[in-house]
């Protein structure tokens, strides 16, 4: 089970480096930035967490670090994300403006940065598979959101029991296999090479 956690994490890795490839020269360099800045934070997160189950299902080791960091570190790479391809999308100059953020300790808002991030991938990359009449891989990328957030759905069971780990992480093969196979027609049909 532990092993299966790396599947979606290069799936996904393996698809945000096609994109990044592809998206290079679309973007503004503070758009990229922000994109794969995201990306490699999803990746991170993910890889981190799958590392923490494989060394406690080995008996190694509970690092607990590597789970704690994954929803903070995952939902931030997400948001990021979904700015950089939005601004690069519509176009417009953007103002970053840096807050003092407020003290909170729930998890509400991560889950709120994690959709919004994704949602935002998901739909500029289907509108994108719509310009270049690649309508299988916009519904590849709406499948792809369907999938997250039919984890979500999940996250109220009971994480304790196997065939539950199982459900999410079957889920999220599925979802994330989905949003790589969408980049990889993208990629194959020109993505690199298309004008905006």
């Amino acid at each position: 089970m532990a092993l299966m956690d790396f599947v979606p994490v290069f799936c996904f890795g393996y698809g945000a480096a096609l994109l990044q490839r592809d998206l290079h020269d679309k973007m503004r360099k503070s758009q990229f930035a922000l994109f794969a800045a995201g990306t490699v934070n999803i990746f991170a997160a993910g890889f981190l967490k799958a590392l923490w189950k494989l060394l406690y299902a080995a008996g190694i080791c509970d690092f607990q670090s590597l789970n704690l960091m994954f929803l903070p570190v995952q939902s931030l790479g997400f948001l990021l994300a979904g700015i950089g391809i939005a601004w690069m999308l519509l176009g417009r100059k953007v103002q970053v403006l840096a807050v003092a953020p407020p003290v909170f300790s729930g998890s509400v808002i991560f889950i709120m940065m994690m959709v919004l991030g994704l949602g935002s991938i998901c739909t500029c990359l289907s509108i994108l598979a719509v310009k270049m009449k690649k309508k299988g891989a916009a519904i590849l990328f709406v499948a792809a959101f369907l999938c997250s957030m039919g984890m979500g759905a999940m996250s109220g069971a009971d994480v304790t029991q196997a065939w539950v780990n199982w459900v999410e992480q079957s889920i999220n093969c599925v979802g994330q296999g989905l949003l790589m196979w969408g980049v990889i027609i993208l990629n194959r049909a020109g993505l690199a090479e298309y004008q905006m």
